[in-house]
């Protein structure tokens, strides 16, 4: 202990502490300064930024309003307007973009425009589904497909599968290719084999 009865830095058991006592120490020079920061002014300004963005706000608001009433009394397009699907681009279309979309087998058509680009492979798996549960129908209604285990069933039956026409014993099937002759301009054929 020191004089003053203060402990000076030092443990009792004469060991020294980390950080020394500085509380005598004083700098007039450096302080805080009052005049710095108008409290006022801040608190001020945050409420005329406050009150003005929600005037702003509820003029906007009432600006749309009003543009909205003038479009609902405005006059139907001309006959001589173009329709929507005639002011689009012609295909093939960007994915995703107005007009895009997708003609599955039995001639629905897909409105896949402003969809995420996996739509179009949902569409597709969604149909080739459909095909292997055997229920794809033509546009007349007719079923163009069949349950894989109906169709292995048919296979095995050995009736499913379209045989060729046979032919005649002893004759032979005719696979030559009949091309335009140079010499008749085109107008007679030559058969060859390929």
């Amino acid at each position: 202990m020191t004089r003053n009865g203060k402990h000076n830095g030092h443990r009792g058991d004469g060991h020294k502490t980390d950080t020394p006592d500085v509380s005598h120490i004083r700098n007039e020079e450096v302080g805080h300064e009052r005049s710095d920061v108008s409290v006022q002014g801040v608190v001020v300004f945050c409420v005329v930024l406050g009150i003005s963005i929600a005037i702003v706000s509820l003029g906007v608001w009432i600006m749309f309003r009003y543009f909205n009433a003038q479009e609902a009394k405005a006059p139907p397009p001309g006959p001589m307007t173009l329709s929507s699907s005639e002011r689009l681009p012609p295909e093939p279309r960007l994915q995703a973009a107005p007009g895009f979309g997708a003609t599955l087998e039995d001639g629905k058509r897909v409105n896949l425009e402003k969809n995420a680009p996996q739509a179009e492979y949902r569409v597709l798996r969604e149909q080739w589904d459909k095909e292997l549960r055997g229920e794809l129908k033509d546009q007349s209604g007719n079923s163009i497909s069949m349950p894989i285990d109906q169709a292995m069933r048919q296979v095995v039956s050995g009736n499913a599968l379209p045989a060729r026409a046979q032919t005649a014993p002893g004759k032979l099937q005719d696979y030559a290719i009949s091309l335009p002759t140079a010499e008749s301009s085109g107008r007679e054929t030559l058969k060859r084999l390929q």
